[in-house]
């Protein structure tokens, strides 16, 4: 008995009825030999883990422009931390890790340079041209952009995989959004929200005052850790309360998930058909939670600083777009060479522009600009 099929009967032993098991996935859309050593999702796992664009995750911004500093998280830390929550929440709920996992790592690979700012200006450089989202992007390079085998392009990860990228928008008729790529989209959620609050306080953007002062959950949560501790150094209170929030809305959205399946009698994969959204935060969670997220947007965000920032990353984007759409002979000649009716050249430089880090946007505007 290969490896595969041990991880196979051992999906079958373990995983919640409901849960989607490696060995009854819908493929690829190109057949390929099934390995010996590892199930479908193991596999798309690594080859998302070892792709040129998931590399360069680490040079995006997240909300800081990369260059800003070694500490603040990158595209990638965020993507790492998002995949390490969706795990522990689909294993507590007895859904495929692997799959929750190949979901979460491959969310944020469309995404451009500069962040959220960044992903706005290219929708409205594409805005006559189809547009730009970036979860739409993310299959893009998993689908066609990613070139390392012979036979095909793109990754040729399972069905599944791909599905989970799109988040609500079914594929077709009979498609339905997997209780693991819910669990990968409120785990994005989880981490973005908490961890921006850790950078936005180390960056002097935030108060930790003010936090306490406005914005319950941080206030009930700062409170649980005082209980626990005397004389705290101030540089560990805000670490301890953002773990303690993280802690508090995954146990939330494990408890509700779990009354939601057993209130709708989730028995089988097919039952999810009916319910599109499962896995949630109670209606008390929920509204904390929308508490924090505006108190971010409005002081975070919204801060001068972020929306320098953010203006010249949208600057950068848009001088880019302009000089490639003009002259498509500064993009590189790989590039050049797949503009064609099937791909016209707005989203040829889409996809070139999207796939580039934070250093190299600048470096290519700073060119363009001197020339």
């Amino acid at each position: 008995m290969s490896l595969r099929t041990q991880f196979e009967a051992l999906e079958q032993q373990v995983l919640k009825p409901y849960a989607i098991k490696s060995g009854a996935s819908r493929g690829r859309q190109f057949s390929e030999d099934l390995p010996e050593n590892r199930t479908c999702f193991q596999r798309d796992r690594d080859r998302i883990v070892h792709a040129k664009a998931f590399r360069r995750l680490k040079h995006k911004t997240q909300v800081f422009v990369a260059l800003e500093s070694d500490h603040y998280r990158s595209r990638l830390t965020h993507t790492l931390e998002v995949a390490q929550i969706a795990r522990h929440l689909s294993r507590v709920l007895g859904l495929n890790e692997d799959l929750t996992e190949s979901i979460a790592l491959a969310h944020d690979l469309g995404h451009t340079p500069f962040g959220h700012a960044g992903e706005r200006e290219m929708n409205a450089c594409m805005a006559d041209f189809g547009g730009f989202e970036h979860n739409n992007q993310s299959l893009r390079v998993v689908d066609l952009l990613e070139t390392h085998y012979p036979n095909f392009q793109g990754l040729n990860l399972s069905f599944e995989t791909r599905h989970g990228l799109m988040k609500y928008k079914a594929f077709d008729a009979e498609s339905f959004t997997s209780l693991e790529a819910q669990v990968s989209d409120i785990s994005d959620g989880i981490t973005y929200n908490s961890h921006d609050l850790e950078d936005g306080l180390s960056a002097g953007f935030l108060l930790e005052s003010d936090l306490a002062a406005k914005v319950p959950i941080w206030q009930e949560y700062k409170k649980k850790v005082l209980s626990q501790y005397s004389n705290l150094d101030p540089s560990y209170l805000a670490r301890l309360i953002t773990s303690q929030l993280i802690s508090a809305l995954v146990i939330d959205a494990y408890q509700t998930t779990s009354s939601m399946l057993i209130q709708h009698d989730i028995q089988t994969v097919s039952d999810l058909q009916k319910y599109p959204n499962l896995v949630s935060f109670s209606p008390e969670m929920t509204e904390k939670n929308n508490v924090l997220r505006r108190y971010l947007f409005q002081q975070f965000y919204s801060h001068p600083q972020i929306f320098r920032m953010n203006k010249q990353g949208q600057l950068v984007i848009r001088h880019l777009f302009n000089s490639y759409m003009q002259e498509p002979q500064l993009m590189p000649i790989k590039h050049q060479n797949r503009i064609s009716e099937t791909c016209p050249i707005s989203r040829v430089v889409c996809d070139y522009i999207s796939g580039m880090t934070d250093n190299f946007a600048m470096k290519e505007h700073r060119f363009l600009v001197a020339s």
